[in-house]
């Protein structure tokens, strides 16, 4: 089919081979959904003293914000399971989504945001956060 359709283009020389492979790409939902929202990653790395008892209770905290705060429109998290050993010691990622950036400034200061940061800050080695579109 594929030859086809390439012979028939070919053959009234109104379109190059580039033109008809890019028929055949469709976006996909990972690409529309990256030019879409604002993705927000955030990765923990606990003090080795934390006990389990309370980095669960962080974990169910940082999970009940998105229903204290709208302008999250997604959420995931997840616990490091990687084998390549090359995770610097981060063990937890959360991964928010917003639909713009005017979203993510009214979360970022958010009262209930603010004191989650002064729940977790004590067991707390390391934090990194990355956005990107």
């Amino acid at each position: 089919m594929k030859t086809l359709i390439f012979a028939l283009f070919f053959a009234l020389g109104t379109t190059s081979h580039a033109q008809i492979v890019d028929l055949y790409k469709k976006p996909t939902k990972k690409t529309i959904d990256q030019e879409a929202v604002l993705r927000h990653v955030v990765l923990f790395e606990f003090k080795a003293e934390t006990p389990a008892d309370t980095i669960r209770k962080i974990e169910n905290a940082f999970n009940g914000l998105p229903e204290e705060i709208p302008e999250i429109q997604g959420f995931e998290w997840g616990i490091n399971n990687s084998p390549e050993g090359a995770d610097k010691g981060f063990t937890h990622c959360y991964l928010l989504t917003f639909s713009s950036e005017e979203d993510r400034a009214t979360y970022l200061p958010h009262p209930k945001h603010k004191a989650f940061g002064t729940m977790i800050s004590p067991w707390l080695e390391d934090v990194l956060v990355v956005d990107y579109w």
